[in-house]
């Protein structure tokens, strides 16, 4: 239990921090308090700022080991975990669905998809079109070297600008003791874009063919070119860390690494910043499950399973 740090560089995003600590308040966030340029300093000695939310009963996990976690509870329930094994497409034969995979058919009554990166493809191979696109965006991070990790004691995160569905660059203490910093969000060429070499054809002719992403890209080629440019230059992405905690050096940030965050996109261009969860009469798909996903995995789960009981008459 860490604690976490939302922090306002400047007057004009202290609006915006009142209204998340109002949210917070009213989500029934425990503990929550605003504070102040003395305390931030008592509590981040090396952080910038003028104003605060502070939330001492934010914490950290390996998820990695939670995710082991939730796979040997699935098994002792009876389930079985295919790994590395492609879905190729699905069709309905007597009231049942074929799932086609490169490992053979699966025979189901019913689908739960949640694809992540994959789950419109899912969604179409089930001959639903939603009206959403996943368009994938990589988040690179750097991780700050163990010499100067005294210079973040929790998770340091700026005011997020509403609009968008991204957090800015901060700083995330892991439960190793490891800093990392970032990450930014840039356009990704490929579903499963980790590296920038990363380029699959066919699905960037999906995601350019997608009107919504064209309606994307106009209303937000400021901030792509900007996310860009700080992808390209590491003193750039040095300067925005700096804002937070102005002296992280270059030489801090090492050991690049990245992620892929599977952003939902409508036909208007507008980025889905909720849970977009579609429901037929044999199948349940999570459409966009954005940040917190992960910390609210098992809340999300049960609400996934109350709606599989209505739909699909199951007795618990």
């Amino acid at each position: 239990m860490c604690g976490k740090l939302i922090v306002a560089t400047n007057q004009s995003e202290i609006p915006r921090l009142e209204e998340l600590y109002r949210r917070g308040i009213a989500n029934g966030v425990r503990k929550l308090e605003i504070i102040d340029r003395q305390r931030l300093g008592e509590l981040e000695p090396h952080a910038a700022g003028i104003k605060a939310i502070f939330s001492p009963e934010t914490g950290i996990v390996d998820y990695s080991q939670v995710s082991k976690a939730y796979l040997a509870e699935f098994k002792r329930n009876g389930g079985t975990f295919l790994s590395e094994t492609r879905l190729v497409n699905i069709t309905r034969d007597n009231h049942s669905l074929l799932l086609e995979t490169n490992k053979g058919e699966i025979s189901a009554k019913y689908l739960i998809n949640c694809g992540g990166l994959q789950a419109d493809k899912v969604a179409r191979m089930m001959g639903l079109d939603l009206g959403v696109r996943i368009i994938p965006f990589r988040g690179e991070y750097f991780t700050i070297k163990a010499s100067r990790r005294h210079l973040v004691n929790s998770l340091i995160y700026p005011v997020p600008d509403p609009d968008l569905p991204f957090l800015g660059v901060h700083f995330t203490k892991r439960i190793t003791g490891e800093i990392e910093a970032g990450p930014n969000a840039v356009l990704a060429m490929a579903r499963e874009g980790y590296k920038k070499s990363n380029i699959v054809v066919r699905e960037m002719k999906d995601m350019l063919t997608f009107p919504g992403f064209w309606r994307m890209a106009f209303s937000h080629w400021k901030v792509g070119l900007k996310e860009q440019y700080r992808s390209t230059f590491k003193s750039v992405f040095l300067r925005s860390l700096q804002v937070l905690v102005p002296e992280v050096r270059r030489d801090d940030l090492i050991d690049p690494g990245a992620g892929v965050r599977a952003q939902a996109i409508d036909s208007k261009g507008r980025l889905i910043q909720d849970f977009n969860i579609s429901e037929t009469h044999d199948a349940i798909h999570v459409l966009n499950a954005p940040s917190p996903g992960a910390t609210a995995s098992l809340s999300i789960g049960k609400h996934i399973v109350n709606i599989a009981k209505k739909n699909f008459s199951l007795v618990a």
